[in-house]
């Protein structure tokens, strides 16, 4: 069995959750969320809406769940549909 040797990228960040397709959508829907206002600015504390951020990460999701669409286990694809669908009414209803 081959020995994983890393690359020294990141490997100073412990405790941080073992990423995969759940933790990275669930990553960008924070980030959206934060552009949409609901959620503050872990660098500044600060809540501030920027919609145009927030349609580019939702469109990001978008891509991604149409792209892997037959690559995703059905938790995978829940996840995906119901934050999809929560981000993008929360959009709407920000900018009418």
């Amino acid at each position: 069995m081959a020995e994983n040797k890393g690359c020294g990228c990141g490997e100073h960040l412990t405790g941080l959750p073992e990423i995969d397709f759940s933790t990275f959508v669930l990553s960008l829907s924070s980030s959206a969320l934060v552009h949409l206002g609901e959620a503050p600015d872990p660098s500044t504390g600060q809540f501030d809406s920027q919609p145009h951020l927030a349609k580019q990460v939702i469109g990001i999701l978008g891509m991604l769940q149409q792209k892997t669409e037959k690559g995703l286990t059905d938790e995978e694809r829940q996840l995906l549909c119901e934050m999809l669908y929560t981000l993008r009414m929360k959009y709407v209803n920000m900018v009418g």
